[in-house]
């Protein structure tokens, strides 16, 4: 509920302000693209900062007999008004020690002045600056809901910069310039807000006025500039504008205006007349100017200048996840308060909540309130007569990611009327725990009082549509409500699949049944070992996921031919030249951590497919593999040969095998409490462990992990697992 308050808020400051920061973003690119221009060619000199009045004033008075002013730009640019030798008018970046003119200023072009008008105001005057001033307020409170949003996501403060998981382009890319745009862009949203408050007298600039005691008894020739002390204090880095005195006359004199005061000197004396430093307000002016523009320096204005090219691509990706979100968010035109029919489902890719949401739209079309939702949306449902539970199973039994909470929030919230539920568990028998997470759901509400069985529990394996649609028949017939049953209605493929050809494809030849697939991409996209290729191979809804390993660019899978097999037997029969349709999933959370110091890869049977894909990319990093298999024969000659050759080239340290039907018997998880000081040492200095295979070698190997990290690290495997130490991609 939280992070839905504040992923609204984000939404909403965005949608509320998208069209002005675009116009701001654009109009300030130009403009920080103009003032890197303006420092380009430099009218700076070496050694500037040292440079005190006492020398600069008298060698330029040399030069030019009558100085008006001198000025000192935020470029550090000396600019000189006055007259030279033959009574010439001259204004011009000067050498502050020699006079010499280096360049022309030169006034800004009408398209610069119509950008920066269009930037402050959008041409409309003060109501401009006010929508203006308004966007940076915006924009900051963007910011900052955005700050906790990626806190929240990645799941507390120090893990701020810790990897992203990429979902998709948008998503990943809107984190990850947020995060490293996230100073310059607070800078530019407070430095505007605040500039505009100045603007509106918000926080008023304090006028400067001297308190002067003019001495007319003061008399004689002006005193040299070379011989003011003040001069020989003050440096021209310290100084925005000297005035000069007209005429020797007690009532002309120095006028330095610095960065931080102003000083008043006596052209006689050479002493301070009056001296009176800047209100706080006209400093901070002053410095959000300069560092809302990037006037000062060039390396700043192209940060800004990205920055805003980052705020335009934030408006897109933004509204691409948005978009992305609620076209497959559940739309409900009832409220779940005053709905008679309640469908709860728990699904971990998506797939499950297809077939419940086709369920709502019936009951929808066919004048029943029904209310849609994730089973941990679960609450008291006032008017509820049916409750419909629609839930896959994740891992050996466990609940998909949103049903999570489902248990407790049965125990929390009881219903106040009897309701009729009914359950429907989705699976694979390949599984040991079919539908698992269902028959949990069905004896946690056979508990409650208030729960009525309308039907025993029914489940469908491999998202059958047929075995979906027997039993739409049962409950449509007990319900009395007609409800379209027709297996094609839930038989549709993915649609922007991406083909693919065999390149080549191996035969099995023992008694272990494993083959190799390599499949070359036809267009662009880019994958890693670790990510998941999503087969159909009865050309409806079913798919089937297979860990990538990416050999030379092309994907390798390693695959077990199963007895009547969906999956396996299809690409059996492939051969080479074949077109296929898949589609490749990203799996970011398991790819190589090529920052760690040390990665130890775990795993049994085709589980190794991903591992010799990251092992080829290595460069540098101390890769060690411990692999379970039932027989020498279960991996192929090709992959021991590979294997072979990258310990040669130095790309695997070191490779650790253990056959369970064969020699002593051994499993993974024997080699893992074996070397549990090796193990101890990697997970204490940095190193990460993946596992890929099995889901009972993964329970296996874990609990051994667990042991190891209690008993030789003082640190439990939880700990590990919040940094990323340990990664696993079992099935």
């Amino acid at each position: 509920m939280t992070i839905s308050i504040w992923r609204y808020s984000h939404l909403a400051l965005a949608v509320s302000s998208f069209i002005f920061l675009a116009l701001a973003s654009v109009t300030g690119i130009i403009l920080a693209f103009n003032a890197v221009d303006e420092k380009i060619p430099s009218y700076s000199v070496q050694g500037f900062n040292h440079i005190k009045l006492s020398e600069s004033i008298p060698a330029l008075k040399k030069v030019y007999p009558e100085i008006t002013s001198l000025s000192v730009n935020e470029k550090n640019f000396v600019i000189l008004q006055g007259f030279n030798e033959n009574g010439d008018a001259v204004e011009a970046y000067i050498h502050p020690l020699t006079g010499k003119i280096l360049g022309t200023p030169q006034k800004q072009t009408q398209f610069i002045q119509w950008v920066t008008e269009l930037h402050r105001s959008l041409f409309l005057h003060a109501t401009g600056r006010f929508f203006i001033g308004l966007t940076a307020f915006l924009l900051t409170l963007i910011s900052l809901s955005g700050i906790i949003l990626v806190i929240k996501r990645q799941q507390g403060v120090r893990r701020f910069f810790t990897k992203v998981i990429k979902e998709n382009f948008a998503q990943y890319y809107h984190v990850t310039l947020g995060r490293l745009s996230l100073i310059p862009i607070l800078i530019i949203a407070l430095t505007g807000t605040y500039l505009s408050l100045v603007r509106f007298g918000i926080f008023p600039e304090k006028k400067i006025s001297h308190n002067i005691t003019i001495n007319e008894e003061v008399a004689g020739k002006a005193k040299a500039p070379s011989d003011i002390a003040i001069f020989k204090q003050v440096s021209l880095s310290e100084i925005k504008t000297i005035e000069f005195p007209f005429v020797d006359d007690p009532e002309e004199y120095y006028t330095l205006k610095m960065k931080d005061r102003e000083i008043v000197v006596d052209q006689f004396t050479g002493e301070k007349i009056s001296e009176v430093k800047y209100p706080f307000t006209t400093l901070l002016a002053n410095l959000s100017l300069n560092l809302h523009t990037g006037r000062t320096n060039i390396l700043w204005a192209i940060i800004l200048a990205i920055a805003a090219f980052n705020i335009l691509f934030f408006i897109y990706s933004g509204f691409a996840i948005t978009f992305k979100r609620t076209s497959g968010k559940i739309k409900n035109k009832y409220k779940a308060a005053e709905s008679e029919f309640i469908l709860l489902a728990g699904s971990e890719n998506g797939s499950t909540l297809g077939f419940a949401r086709a369920i709502h739209q019936q009951l929808l079309a066919a004048g029943h309130s029904s209310y849609l939702t994730e089973l941990n949306n679960y609450a008291v449902f006032a008017k509820a007569k049916h409750l419909i539970i629609f839930t896959s199973t994740y891992g050996t039994g466990d609940a998909p990611a949103n049903a999570r909470r489902l248990m407790q929030l049965v125990k929390k919230h009881p219903q106040n009327h009897k309701i009729q539920t009914s359950v429907v568990g989705f699976g694979s028998v390949a599984y040991e725990n079919f539908c698992g997470f269902a028959y949990q759901v069905q004896e946690l509400f056979d508990a409650e009082s208030w729960s009525e069985p309308f039907l025993d529990i029914h489940n469908v394996n491999d998202k059958s549509a047929e075995q979906f649609a027997l039993w739409i028949q049962a409950w449509s017939k007990k319900a009395h409500i007609p409800l379209t049953a027709s297996p094609a209605l839930f038989n549709r493929k993915p649609s922007g699949l991406q083909a693919m050809v065999i390149t080549q494809k191996t035969l099995v030849a023992n008694t272990c049944n494993i083959f190799t697939v390599t499949l070359r991409l036809k267009g662009r996209i880019k994958f890693s070992s670790g990510d998941l290729l999503a087969i159909y191979p009865a050309n409806d809804n079913r798919e089937r996921f297979y860990s990538i390993g990416k050999i030379n660019n092309d994907i390798q899978l390693i695959v077990k031919l199963h007895t009547n097999g969906l999956g396996s037997d299809y690409l059996y029969q492939l051969t080479a030249g074949t077109t296929i349709y898949a589609r490749v999933i990203p799996n970011a959370s398991f790819h190589f951590p090529v920052k760690a110091p040390a990665v130890a890869m775990i795993a049994n049977g085709t589980g190794i497919a991903p591992f010799l894909g990251m092992i080829a990319q290595n460069k540098k990093t101390d890769c060690y593999l411990y692999v379970g298999l039932r027989t020498p024969y279960s991996l192929a000659a090709e992959h021991q040969h590979v294997i072979a050759e990258n310990i040669q080239q130095g790309k695997l340290k070191n490779y650790h095998v253990a056959y369970s039907q064969t020699g002593n018997k051994e499993y993974v998880y024997t080699l893992v409490a074996n070397d549990a000081a090796f193990f101890a040492q990697l997970l204490s200095s940095g190193g990460v462990i993946m596992l890929c295979g099995s889901l009972s070698m993964q329970k296996d190997v874990l609990k051994v992990l667990e042991i190891i990290a209690a008993d030789k690290t003082s640190k439990t495997l939880d700990f590990y697992k919040e940094k990323r130490q340990v990664l696993t991609d079992c099935y």
